[in-house]
C-alpha cells in the first residue's frame, strides 16, 4: 500500500523569474467567472489580469489571488491590446475560429497576452483582428466549448507547462 499523505496548503513552487504572461478578459457577464480566472491566474503565478466593463473580483472565490494578482479595469480591450503589442507582447486569443490552432500543439511565446472572450459572445471581431494567433481547446463531447473561466485556466496551465520556472 502506498503512503500518500495529504498536504493541505502546500507552499507554492518558486519561480526563477516573474511570469511574462498577462491575461486580458472581454467584459464578463459573471463576476464569478472573472473571480475564477483571477484565482487560476494566482495559482499560475500570473500577476496581472486586465478586465473590461464593470467586472469585480469576489474575494471568497478568488481567495488569496485577490491580494497577489493586480486587476486592471478598462472600458474596452482594443486600445489596451494595441498598447501591449507595442510593449512587445504576442497577443493570443482563446477562441474557436476557422484557423485557430489546437492548444496542445501551440508553442506560446514567453511574452504573451492571453485574450479571453465573453462567456456568450467570445472574442469580438474588432478584438479578434488585433491578435497575432488564436488557439482553441478541442472538445470531445457536448457542450461545444468550455466555460470561459475553465478555458482560461486550461490555457494558463499550458503556458505554465511550457515555462515551468517562470
Amino acid at each position: 500500500m502506498s503512503e500518500f499523505v495529504q498536504q493541505r496548503h502546500k507552499p507554492p513552487a518558486e519561480l526563477e523569474r516573474p511570469r511574462d504572461l498577462v491575461v486580458a478578459c472581454a467584459p464578463m457577464r459573471s463576476n464569478v467567472n472573472l473571480s475564477r480566472i483571477v484565482r487560476a491566474a494566482g495559482c499560475c503565478g500570473v500577476r496581472r489580469v486586465i478586465c473590461c466593463g464593470t467586472g469585480r473580483v469576489v474575494n471568497d472565490i478568488a481567495r488569496d489571488a485577490g491580494h497577489t494578482v493586480t486587476l486592471e479595469t478598462h472600458r474596452t480591450l482594443p486600445p489596451v491590446l494595441e498598447k501591449m503589442k507595442r510593449e512587445g507582447y504576442h497577443l493570443v486569443g482563446l477562441e474557436q475560429t476557422e484557423h485557430s490552432k489546437p492548444l496542445y500543439t501551440y508553442a506560446f511565446p514567453r511574452k504573451t497576452l492571453l485574450v479571453i472572450g465573453n462567456e456568450r459572445l467570445g472574442i469580438e471581431p474588432e478584438t479578434l483582428r488585433l491578435v497575432d494567433d488564436v488557439v482553441e481547446i478541442p472538445v470531445y463531447g457536448l457542450p461545444y466549448a468550455h466555460n470561459a473561466a475553465t478555458a482560461a485556466a486550461i490555457a494558463m496551465y499550458e503556458y505554465c507547462r511550457q515555462y515551468p520556472r517562470g
